[in-house]
């Protein structure tokens, strides 16, 4: 999750569409195994961030035309007006308002409640723990 969180920061900075190092550049940038770069990579490419095409490198879609699934869902606590202590959407209500999995979505919400912005209470749902400052990258673990 933090390579991909590292490589969505990058993505965020960059303009137009750019294309990706490849697995073995990150694999030696991070010290990782190529595993690990691949699921980093599947992550992105869920959210939408990302795109690959055989036998060519990955390339960031252009982020102009739709909010990435995670900005959409971070936003709802800005959006909504949300305070600490309130009540977050359910997983099947962020599902719908932004037509991504429910994979994706928990994916999303892990994050969150990694970076200390939404907590979960069991039998009840998440709530929000902290408002975030208003960035369109997820915050650094």
């Amino acid at each position: 999750m933090q390579i991909a969180e590292a490589l969505r920061a990058e993505i965020g900075m960059a303009s137009g569409t750019s294309t990706l190092p490849s697995e073995a550049e990150l694999m030696a940038r991070y010290g990782v195994a190529r595993s690990t770069v691949g699921r980093a990579l599947k992550i992105l490419a869920g959210e939408g961030l990302i795109r690959s095409q055989q036998g060519a490198r990955r390339t960031v879609t252009a982020t102009d035309r739709t909010p990435s699934v995670y900005d959409q869902i971070a936003g709802v606590i800005a959006r909504d007006g949300l305070e600490p202590g309130d009540a977050f959407p359910s997983e099947s209500a962020l599902c719908s308002q932004t037509s991504a999995s429910r994979g994706t979505v928990r994916r999303i919400l892990a994050q969150l409640e990694g970076a200390g912005i939404l907590e979960v209470r069991q039998g009840t749902g998440r709530f929000v723990r902290t408002v975030p400052k208003l960035e369109s990258t997820p915050p650094n673990l």
